[in-house]
């Protein structure tokens, strides 16, 4: 198949939602490719015991307010079920599952090439996000440990870690919400690079306003874009006091290297493990743009808004700055807002 047309979007998460419903309403003919098998976006994948009291704020996606649900409902249905019900509402026709190979310029127009045919395209808006990228880092002896390692994208829930001892080795808010959970059915050891920073002031629209202009200050730079957590800290909920009260949450710096049975640290202390858990956060998912040669000698892709600087063509939503529910809606909006502005020399 090859088909031509305005405008794709690769995903179909909160950002490619929202970048296709503008797209709809400015009447551009567009395409949405995602290679999951169901709406939902990296929610579907969310570990089974994660519910929606423990979820940070879901903004709306446009023109559909998000109604607060039951506290105790699973948010890997909860969200699925309303972005489904999103799609089907502003008859957004998703087409999945679709997984893109590559993106490359054909002389004025981009290719995206994927296992389902070929679109060429004028315009592309990238809304990958990150869930299929976790990140792992490496020490020495990793290969030597004989217990079982996992990346908190592969949590399933803490039963099958009962009676174990689990190192979560990360200092974002999945690490604290895992590690509190295996807590309770086993023992836990926290282990972060950097101290974490922990906060109990409400996140005001000039907080968000300060978060969004420090990451966006890395992308214009060129540099990767830094997580949220990194910027805004951990939030300082009921829970977490008792956890630090406790000293469940009692942090230690990183380890220095790996046994075969547990991990040691730079002054000799060694500790025994039976797993350990990576809640070490994930990496833009954007192999497939590599064809197309936007990175920055900083090792990121420098934006201006959501617009590529080294090809005014391509826009990524859901990425730095807009990599959030409030930030991706908004900068659907405006990604469409400049992909029609570019578009309609062409059309005039």
């Amino acid at each position: 198949m090859h088909v031509n047309t305005d405008v794709v979007v690769i995903g179909a998460g909160q950002a490619g939602l929202s970048s296709a419903y503008f797209l709809r309403r400015a009447g551009l003919d567009h395409v949405v490719l995602d290679e999951a098998d169901g709406p939902g976006g990296a929610w579907r994948h969310r570990w089974p015991t994660l519910r929606m009291a423990t979820v940070h704020g879901i903004h709306d996606l446009p023109g559909m307010p998000f109604e607060a649900p039951d506290p105790d409902a699973p948010a890997n249905r909860v969200l699925p079920a309303y972005f489904a019900d999103f799609e089907r509402r502003n008859d957004l026709r998703v087409r999945r599952p679709v997984r893109v190979l590559a993106v490359r310029d054909r002389g004025g127009l981009l290719r995206v090439e994927t296992d389902r045919g070929v679109w060429d395209t004028r315009a592309l808006i990238n809304a990958t996000g990150t869930w299929t990228r976790p990140f792992w880092p490496r020490y020495p002896g990793q290969e030597l440990f004989r217990g079982r390692q996992l990346h908190s994208s592969q949590y399933r829930g803490p039963e099958e870690f009962a009676g174990q001892h689990v190192v979560v080795v990360g200092g974002g808010t999945s690490a604290v919400q895992q590690l509190l959970e295996i807590a309770r059915h086993g023992t836990t050891t926290w282990v972060t690079r950097r101290e974490p920073e922990f906060h109990d002031e409400p996140f005001t629209p000039e907080l968000g306003r300060a978060v969004v202009a420090r990451v966006e200050q890395r992308v214009r730079a060129g540099l990767p874009p830094r997580s949220v957590v990194s910027v805004t800290g951990l939030n300082l909920t009921p829970v977490v006091r008792e956890a630090l009260a406790s000293g469940v949450l009692a942090r230690r710096p990183m380890f220095e290297r790996f046994t075969e049975d547990g991990v040691v640290w730079p002054d000799g202390r060694h500790e025994r493990a039976d797993a350990i858990l990576w809640a070490t956060g994930f990496r833009a998912a954007i192999d497939h743009l590599a064809p197309l040669k936007l990175r920055a000698p900083g090792g990121g892709i420098r934006l201006d808004g959501t617009r590529v600087v080294a090809d005014p063509r391509v826009h990524l939503v859901g990425y730095g700055p807009s990599a959030s529910t409030v930030g991706a809606t908004r900068a659907g909006r405006a990604a469409v807002k400049e992909i029609k502005h570019l578009l309609a020399p062409a059309a005039a």
